[in-house]
């Protein structure tokens, strides 16, 4: 399991591919770049793609 930093991800993919991979729009990939989310892409062995975030818990706004 090789975790990739969303921006790292997007980097080499590209917004629409990363969004399109993830199940997400475009505009959401673009959104949690400028908020600087915790994010990682997860590739598996398939080609298939997921994506988790990490926060503390319990989550504060």
């Amino acid at each position: 399991m090789n975790r990739i930093p969303l921006s790292d991800y997007v980097k080499t993919h590209g917004q629409a591919a990363t969004a399109r991979a993830v199940g997400v729009t475009q505009g959401a990939i673009s959104k949690a770049l400028y908020k600087a989310r915790n994010i990682f892409v997860i590739p598996d062995e398939e080609g298939k793609v997921r994506a988790e975030e990490v926060r503390p818990f319990p989550s504060q706004k």
